[in-house]
């Protein structure tokens, strides 16, 4: 698998996990005390739409492009809407913003933001993005976050959203995860992954219940799971998230799959181990 940021922007999964993080962000700032944003697999940070690989993929057409023709978005995607309709005042969209675009448009000068990114291309075009407002670190994020987490004295989110080209991603996450949590028991996190096929959901809550991880699963279909080499949904978890967010979760999910689905496609929120 590999879901690099560049290539898959715009798409449906990006819909879900963006329109998920501005509802997070505007409940987290809600309260006015500082608020320290870490994204763990940052990528480029905003993306050209136009560009060779990304106009390859099309997923973008399926995606970020059906979005601006619907009406009456709920909550999270209206917010989206309205960011890329800024981004593109001529009405074509051409330039799509990643979550650290999204995180720097959403802080305050009391708030910071550390975005990791290992890949050397990827790395500079986010420092550039960046600027003085928050660090771009050319870093492992699942260990940056982790010392991170043991230093943070105010509210914390992190936002866990790897390529997946590693084959032990999904045990980190949930490595990662329980450490940060250990370090700040308050910590919010975001987590992102892809839905090819329920074997792979199913032991992914399984680690998470075992590391005494409690979240709140979200799972985007946009069709059957009958096909596993397909990209099929998406899920996203949410741990430490503030009250009443399942409901967020679910009226953007419902409307994801709803509009951009395949019969078949559904939309549910659960909560996996307790206390999430």
């Amino acid at each position: 698998m590999n879901y690099r940021h560049a290539f898959h922007a715009g798409n449906f999964a990006d819909l879900v996990k963006h329109a998920a993080l501005l509802r997070l962000l505007d409940r987290l700032l809600a309260d006015g005390s500082p608020l320290t944003v870490v994204d763990t697999h940052a990528g480029a940070g905003r993306y050209d739409l136009t560009d060779e690989e990304q106009a390859r993929s099309r997923e973008a057409e399926a995606g970020v492009a059906r979005l601006m023709s619907g009406a009456n978005l709920p909550p999270g995607l209206a917010e989206l809407a309205q960011r890329v309709r800024e981004n593109n005042p001529g009405g074509a969209v051409r330039t799509y913003d990643g979550s650290p675009a999204l995180v720097l448009g959403r802080l305050r000068p009391q708030d910071a933001f550390v975005a990791c990114e290992l890949r050397p291309d990827d790395h500079a075009r986010l420092a550039r993005l960046l600027g003085a407002r928050g660090e771009a670190r050319q870093a492992d994020g699942y260990a940056a976050v982790i010392e991170i987490a043991r230093k943070t004295r105010g509210r914390l989110l992190v936002l866990v959203d790897p390529p997946f080209e590693r084959a032990d991603d999904y045990v980190r996450i949930v490595e990662t995860a329980a450490a940060v949590r250990k370090a700040k028991p308050d910590a919010t996190l975001l987590i992102w992954t892809p839905l090819k096929d329920l074997e792979t959901l199913d032991s992914f809550v399984r680690r998470l219940e075992e590391a005494g991880q409690g979240a709140l699963i979200n799972e985007t279909r946009l069709r059957r799971l009958t096909d596993p080499m397909k990209l099929n949904g998406c899920v996203l978890a949410a741990i430490g998230a503030p009250e009443g967010f399942a409901g967020h979760l679910q009226t953007i999910s419902d409307w994801v799959a709803r509009t951009l689905g395949e019969p078949g496609g559904t939309a549910k929120t659960w909560l996996a181990g307790g206390d999430a």
